[in-house]
């Protein structure tokens, strides 16, 4: 015999509340086999799910867009910082510009590579102390950089600073509506169970074949093991 499974989607869990609740059968007087209160359970639940699983998509489909946008925009500003701190190190080399004024720019005085900025992290943290160090060294006096000016990298680094802190706050919204559907998916299980408990006691007479098939109309989803699948397979075709 098959045997029962909750809906493990939330698109099968709403397929499954709809089923039952478009059916007539259940809200006539006379013959109505699923008391009033699993019902009055049931639509709540339902309209609870499918908001909570329409902001999910509406909040994912958000992020995802987010996302391609914010990896050109690290590139740029990664291409900018590093440039800046290329030519800086090179100055630096050539005697343009003091070892000494590497500690502005939070680098030591020996440094000669660049620092790691491959992460959101590390750019935001070089970028920024490229920043104000190009700041504070022309105030004491230095030539400034002009291939790039600190400008040009401040404003790429804000751009993508700007764009990964909405992208933070698109992920947290996400996570929110995650965690919500969590919340909720629980209670609709439940209230699936009592439905499908009632559906099945009111047909528990009927013969086999047509039980299920009666349930099954009503939302009631069954699977075969796999045995069971090779005996229907192995029946079809003799048929």
């Amino acid at each position: 015999m098959p045997y029962r499974r909750l809906p493990n989607t939330d698109a099968a869990r709403l397929r499954a509340l709809k089923t039952v609740l478009d059916s007539n059968e259940i809200y006539t007087v006379r013959n109505r086999f699923i008391d009033w209160q699993t019902i009055n359970r049931a639509q709540p639940a339902y309209d609870r799910l499918l908001t909570a699983t329409e902001q999910y998509r509406l909040s994912y489909a958000a992020q995802m867009r987010g996302t391609g946008k914010s990896d050109k925009l690290q590139r740029n500003a990664q291409m900018y910082v590093s440039h800046f701190l290329q030519v800086l190190l090179m100055a630096v080399e050539r005697g343009e510009i003091k070892k000494s004024a590497l500690k502005l720019y939070g680098l030591d005085e020996d440094t000669t590579t660049l620092p790691n900025m491959k992460n959101i992290g590390g750019l935001l943290k070089w970028g920024t102390m490229a920043v104000e160090g190009e700041k504070t060294r022309v105030k004491q006096g230095g030539r400034p950089i002009y291939n790039p000016t600190i400008g040009m990298v401040s404003t790429h680094l804000d751009i993508f600073r700007d764009c990964y802190e909405q992208q933070k706050r698109l992920q947290e919204r996400t996570a929110l509506a995650a965690e919500n559907l969590k919340k909720i998916r629980p209670e609709v299980d439940n209230v699936l169970c009592e439905l499908w408990n009632q559906i099945e006691q009111h047909y528990k007479d009927e013969p086999a074949d047509e039980r299920l098939e009666k349930c099954r109309k009503l939302g009631v989803v069954y699977y075969y093991r796999k045995n069971e699948k090779e005996e229907l397979l192995k029946k079809a075709v003799k048929e």
